[in-house]
């Protein structure tokens, strides 16, 4: 067991694993929006792309508040998750079910980002980070209303058109 580690360590940890991870969408977006076939899906694709620089640019000011230096930690996690969506824009190129299969990609993305930031938002406050709670909040409320978004173009057209091509 590690000595000396405490719940500062691991939200500085975590820090830098959800820095690396927004960074990664943000080269991540643009593909999915040029694979996209639906006009509303590209629009939401692109629009959260704008949304991902602003939680960058909060992280930033999270690692400030909390005395550090804004950096990334390598995460297998969302880079697993990337390589996921990447696999099914090759694959389904141009089929009925592309958009579909972005959906579930962009929504794994979206539960990722979920969790850290609600586990982000709750470390802040026992560490009495009180501006980061409000920054880590707003991002975990944009997170949360893209993938309620992803849904709602998933239930009322991706996923019908998928299933009458099948």
């Amino acid at each position: 067991m590690a000595k000396g580690k405490t719940l500062e360590d691991l939200y500085y940890d975590t820090l830098k694993d959800i820095y690396f991870a927004e960074r990664q969408i943000l080269r991540a977006l643009p593909k999915m929006a040029r694979a996209a076939q639906s006009a509303e899906l590209k629009a939401g694709f692109e629009k959260h792309k704008e949304e991902t620089e602003a939680h960058v640019e909060r992280l930033q000011q999270v690692f400030e508040i909390a005395g550090k230096r804004a950096q990334g930690k390598t995460c297998e996690a969302i880079q697993g998750i990337i390589a996921e969506g990447e696999e099914i824009m090759e694959e389904f190129k141009g089929t009925a079910a592309v958009d579909a299969g972005l959906i579930s990609a962009a929504q794994a993305v979206e539960h990722y980002e979920i969790a850290r930031y609600g586990t982000l938002k709750t470390w802040a406050q026992n560490l009495g980070y009180k501006d980061a709670v409000v920054l880590l909040d707003q991002t975990l409320q944009e997170e949360a209303a893209t993938d309620k978004l992803l849904t709602k173009l998933a239930v009322t057209a991706a996923n019908q058109k998928a299933a009458r091509a099948a």
